[in-house]
């Protein structure tokens, strides 16, 4: 039996990549991975993982499977799984997540909360409707 080759060009598992000096603003859906290492203003609903690299910043609401935070977020924060602030990260904004690690010199200004994705709560992406909007200090 002959294997299709369409298999071989498939997206799924791609990772997105805004890379260093990249300024991107508006509306980002994706089913993969992405890695933000530039600047970007809007919002990020994610199937997959979300990386803020240590030279980027997000003035975002975002949306996503799990998030690490390395950079900089000005925005809310709806993770189904955990959110991870590494030593370099800094979040401006409020948090819901199943789980929550901050390393230290991590920064975390914003309320957080916790979920449990047993618990039957709805899924994060309705969760970060729940939130408010971007505050006026938040850029």
């Amino acid at each position: 039996m002959k294997k299709s080759k369409r298999n071989k060009f498939s997206s799924a598992g791609t990772s997105t990549l805004i890379s260093q000096g990249s300024h991107v603003e508006g509306a980002l859906n994706c089913d993969a991975d992405l890695r933000i290492d530039g600047k970007f203003n809007g919002t990020i609903e994610s199937q997959g993982n979300v990386t803020i690299g240590e030279s980027a910043v997000a003035r975002s609401n975002i949306s996503a499977k799990e998030v690490i935070i390395a950079g900089k977020v000005y925005g809310d924060i709806a993770a189904e799984g955990k959110l991870t602030i590494t030593p370099t990260g800094q979040m401006h904004g409020d948090v819901i997540a199943s789980s929550l690690i901050i390393m230290e010199g991590g920064v975390l200004n914003g309320a957080s909360h916790m979920e449990s994705p047993a618990a039957g709560i709805e899924p994060a992406k309705s969760a970060l409707e729940t939130l408010p909007m971007q505050r006026p200090e938040a850029g």
